[in-house]
Parts: structure tokens; C-alpha cells; sequence
């Protein structure tokens, strides 16, 4: 059989249509899987090419800055570089991994540990917030995979004058305790969302979508004022190392208002730099801490006996043998007096005078009296950890505990809530809510006790100062009403030492219109004095008389003595 030739057209033309059949299939294949890919998996192609190359990120919200009722800062955050690595980019370079511990200050085998540890990780911090010069050395460096980014970094500018009261934040910008805690959610404001494009190293090429805009936080004006709180962190220090004591707590108040203008703990923390400071010297003591209040109660007492209407300020107690025995317990008075009215009982701070009175009493009505007052239940400062103290129910008290707690024992108060208990006596028998927070518009508040009963017991509390237990606490030209106290510590096992004290003084300054409120505790006073009268009483007079000047209070011009009847203060002219 003979073969065609090869150059035969009919075998020619089948030979191309073969081709040409062969490219056809292949085109329509082409236009099959563009069709699919256009058209049927359109979606899920750009979700999935999506998924590969954008990304939701966040955008930080600006933190609110914290300012005193004067506006000084107290707290505000700027803008600092984070460093942060692909480290599987860096696994590349391990040549240059000292390099990069030294820009960042850093250990060198640490960061080789962190490095090698890190290997299947695609992001990684290499160090937090740091300073323009180590950010400066990192630019240098020009590692590839080495990147900074833009945070925002909390700075306090009083530091630790305010430490306790404003708190701090993390590294992350969130309140950790104080202020910045208890308001984060008006500080920290909202953050951002948007969705951006990156490229395969994950660098951020273009912002393509505004999900959600932040929306910065907002200011905070606190009642603090600056310049008080600076005056009363002064004097307590120097206090503190005069006497040797382990630690001490002020507040002040303004009377009219209920705002904190000052809240003072030694030793206290720079919030700035936290790097060596245990945990437990976060804590504001003067609202976390409780103390048994000794004398510095006694005036509340008094304020319910004159409220029962079995005495005023005209009557009487007999304390002429020293002491009196109250169930199975003897109470005593250092040095007897005599007959005392209720002014002499608190001036000269007789414990069986205030046992006798306590006596005659019923307990609903000292109880009902101090709860009024603010204690066994916490204030209104929404301070975090803030304690209630302890007051226990009268259902459950006995004579000799009666007595006791009429000279500051068996009960436990916070320096706030004495300093709180003080002001409603300024405020003639009225208990406004304290707050950090400045206030615009004047808060009613409650009635606790009279007017009346309120204004006799600030004359008599200024007798205290005129010539009684608190002389230390006078201020020239202003009428101060006080009372000193000082209490046995506890030893933790239902006794207490026979040597450590806590020395309180709790006052009102001017005493013919009180404007301000403190209180003054020193814990554990080791230089040989102790006495409330001797430790706390001059911080008192120099602080209030401070903060008086700088409040533009006029003084009272006049001074003080006893009227012989009552032993109430009257004032002359000077």
C-alpha cells in the first residue's frame, strides 16, 4: 500500500485543523475558568485576596489629661516609638541582634534568648515606649524587619505628691489604680477601626477603609488643688522624719463644698518611674486603711449626747476621783480634773468624763449618730478598695464596750471618713458627699445633726485649742476648733502594745465660718513624742493656716478664751 506524500494538501488541511481544534479547546478553556473566576468566584477570590493583604487595624483614642481645680496638669500623655520585629526577618541577620540590644538598651543574651524563642512568631515587641535617642539609634541601624510605631506614654508632672489620689496606667494607656483607674472609661475614650492594605512583610501600604473613629477621651478637673496638696506633702514628710514615724495620711476638705482639696500618704510613689516599687505602696491609705480614731472621736459622742437633750453646754460631769469602773473595766484619766463641763471633757480629753456621758446614753442614739456621720459605711469618693471601717450594730454592745468606743476604741474609721465627720460639723450639722471631682454648683446635702447642736461643739472644740489638749494646733489669726487623739496600735492578736501609737488631730478652721476641714494621722511615732497634740496638731496649724492664706480666707482677728461657766471658747478682739 502506498503512503500519501507528506506534502499533500488534504493531510496538510487536516493537520491544521487539528491544531487550530487543539488552540480552540484551549481558548474556550481559557474563557471558561475567566468566566469562573470573573464571574462565579468573584467573591470569594476578593475575600480571600482580601484576607492576604488588608487588615483591620485599630487607631488609638487619645487619653484624656487629668488637671486640678486650677488647671495644672496632673497627668497627660505624649507621643513616644515602640520598636517591634517580624522575627522571622530577623532570623535572617542573627549577625545583628547586638546591634539592636545596645540601640535598645537592652541585655544582648537576653534578646537572643527572645529572638530564638520566637522564631515561628510574626510579630514581636522588642521594647515599649522608649526615648527619642534609642529610637534616633534604631532609625540608624536600618535592620530590615526592625520597625517603630507610635504609642502613647502616661506622664504625671507632680509626681509623687500626687501619687496615691491620680494613680497611673500601663503600658498600654488603661488606669491601673487612683483616678486614672476609677475614670477610664471617661479617660480612655474609644478607639478607632479601619482597614488598611499591607504587603507581604506586613508594612502598611494605603488605608483603603474608616470602620469606626475614635473618639478621644476627655478631660478630667479634680477638686485637688495643687498647691495645698504640695503643702501638705511637705509638712507631713517633715513631720514623719521628725518624729520617726513609720507613715502618716492628711486630707482636707472644703467644708462649703465637700471637695477634697488635698489627700496626702507617706511614703507614697512616683508614678513616673514604678520600677522598684512593691505593689502594696500603690494603695492610698487614707481611704484603704482603717485605725482605731482614739480621743479624735470623742467629739461625735458629745455631738449625740447634746442631740439626746440631756445636756448642753452648761452641764456637768464629776471626774474628781480619775476614774470609774465600767462593767469588769476600769477607765482612767492621766491627770483628774475635777467637775468638768462638756467643753472641759473635751479639752482636756477626759476618758471617764466621756465614759459617764457615754453611760447616760442610750446606744441607738450614739450609734444612729456616728452612722450619720459617715461611719461604718464608705463615702462617696469612689475611690477603688476604699474600706467601710468597722461599726458594729448596738444590738450587740455591753457597757465597758460603750466606754470604750466613747474614747476611740472598739470602732475603726479612714482618715477620710473622720476628715468627712468634721466637715458636717463645719457645715453646721450637714453631711455633703465628698468627691475628687470639682463641683460648679453647690450639693444640698443631709442634715445629720442641729445647727445648734453643731455650733456648740465647734466652741467647744475651740476650747480644745484655746487652752486644752490641741494649743499646737493654733493658727495667728484664725479661730480653730479641734480635737487632738491618740491611740494604742493593735498587736493583731486582741491586745494592743503598751509603746506604739497612732497621734490624730481633727479640726475646723476658721472657727467662726469653717471653710476647711482636716485631719492629720502619723502612725507609729518612734522620736519620744506621741501624743496627737505634740505630732499631729502642728502639721494642722501649718497646713490650714497655709491653705487658708492661699484661699484668700480672711482671717477671724480674734483670739480665744474660755468662758468661765461653759468653758466654751468666746472670742475678743485683739
Amino acid at each position: 500500500m502506498s503512503r500519501a506524500p507528506a506534502n499533500d494538501p488534504a493531510s496538510f488541511r487536516l493537520r491544521a485543523w487539528f491544531v487550530f481544534g487543539v488552540l480552540m479547546l484551549a481558548a474556550g478553556g481559557l474563557l471558561a475558568r475567566a468566566v469562573e473566576l470573573q464571574l462565579v468566584d468573584r467573591e470569594f477570590l476578593i475575600s480571600q485576596g482580601d484576607a492576604r493583604f488588608t487588615r483591620p487595624v485599630t487607631t488609638g483614642a487619645n487619653r484624656g489629661s487629668i488637671v486640678d481645680r486650677n488647671g495644672t496638669l496632673l497627668a497627660i500623655s505624649t507621643p513616644v516609638d515602640s520598636a517591634w520585629a517580624d522575627p522571622r526577618d530577623l532570623a535572617a541577620v542573627p549577625e545583628r541582634w547586638a546591634e539592636i540590644a545596645d540601640a535598645l538598651h537592652r541585655d544582648r543574651d537576653e534578646f537572643k534568648r527572645r529572638m530564638s524563642t520566637s522564631q515561628n512568631s510574626k510579630f514581636i515587641w522588642l521594647a515599649r515606649q522608649i526615648s527619642q535617642d534609642e529610637a534616633r539609634a534604631v532609625r540608624r541601624l536600618d535592620v530590615p524587619g526592625v520597625h517603630l510605631t507610635r504609642e502613647q506614654k502616661r506622664y504625671y508632672p507632680a509626681g509623687a505628691v500626687v501619687g496615691h489620689v491620680v494613680g497611673f496606667t500601663n503600658v498600654d494607656d488603661e488606669g491601673q489604680e487612683g483616678i486614672e483607674l476609677v475614670y477610664e472609661s471617661w479617660l480612655g475614650g474609644e478607639g478607632g477601626l479601619k482597614r488598611v492594605i499591607q504587603d507581604q512583610a506586613g508594612r502598611r501600604v494605603e488605608d483603603i477603609e474608616n470602620i469606626r473613629t475614635a473618639r478621644p477621651g476627655r478631660d478630667l478637673t479634680l477638686s485637688l488643688d495643687t498647691r495645698i496638696q504640695y503643702l501638705a506633702h511637705r509638712e507631713l514628710r517633715a513631720a514623719i522624719e521628725a518624729n520617726r514615724a513609720h507613715s502618716g495620711s492628711m486630707v482636707v476638705i472644703d467644708v462649703v463644698t465637700g471637695e477634697i482639696l488635698a489627700m496626702v500618704n507617706l511614703p507614697t510613689f512616683n508614678p513616673n518611674n514604678r520600677a522598684n516599687v512593691a505593689p502594696a505602696m500603690y494603695r492610698n491609705r487614707a481611704v484603704t486603711d482603717i485605725l482605731e480614731p482614739g480621743s479624735s472621736i470623742k467629739p461625735f459622742v458629745v455631738a449625740a449626747a447634746l442631740e439626746s437633750g440631756r445636756f448642753d453646754a452648761t452641764s456637768v460631769v464629776d471626774v474628781s476621783l480619775g476614774y470609774v469602773k465600767v462593767g469588769s473595766r476600769l477607765i482612767k484619766d492621766e491627770h483628774p480634773q475635777g467637775v468638768l463641763n462638756l467643753a472641759g471633757v473635751l479639752a482636756h480629753s477626759s476618758n471617764v468624763g466621756m465614759a459617764k456621758i457615754s453611760q447616760a446614753l442610750q446606744p441607738q442614739l450614739i450609734w444612729t449618730t456616728l452612722t450619720q456621720l459617715g461611719f461604718g459605711h464608705v463615702t462617696a469618693s469612689q475611690f477603688v478598695g476604699e474600706s467601710a471601717g468597722i461599726l458594729s450594730n448596738y444590738g450587740s454592745w455591753r457597757p465597758e464596750g460603750i466606754a470604750s468606743l466613747s474614747r476611740g476604741y472598739g470602732l475603726s474609721v479612714t482618715p477620710l471618713q473622720l476628715a468627712q465627720a468634721y466637715a458636717a460639723i463645719g457645715a453646721g450639722g450637714v453631711m455633703r458627699p465628698v468627691t475628687m471631682l470639682r463641683r460648679n454648683e453647690l450639693v444640698a446635702g443631709e442634715r445629720v445633726i442641729s445647727a445648734r447642736s453643731a455650733r456648740t461643739l465647734i466652741g467647744m472644740l475651740e476650747s480644745v485649742v484655746v487652752d486644752g489638749t490641741g494649743t499646737k494646733a493654733a493658727i495667728p489669726g484664725y479661730r480653730v476648733a479641734g480635737k487632738t487623739g491618740t491611740a494604742l496600735k493593735s498587736n493583731g492578736s486582741g491586745g494592743y502594745y503598751e509603746d506604739r501609737y497612732t497621734a490624730i488631730f481633727g479640726g475646723l478652721a476658721p472657727a467662726s465660718n469653717p471653710r476647711l476641714a482636716a485631719v492629720v494621722v502619723i502612725d507609729d511615732p518612734a522620736a519620744g513624742s506621741y501624743y496627737g497634740g505634740d505630732v499631729s496638731a502642728p502639721v494642722f496649724a501649718n497646713v490650714v493656716g497655709g491653705a487658708l492664706r492661699l484661699l484668700g480666707v480672711a482671717p477671724d482677728g480674734t483670739t480665744g478664751t474660755s468662758d468661765p461657766l461653759t468653758g466654751v471658747a468666746t472670742m475678743v478682739q485683739r
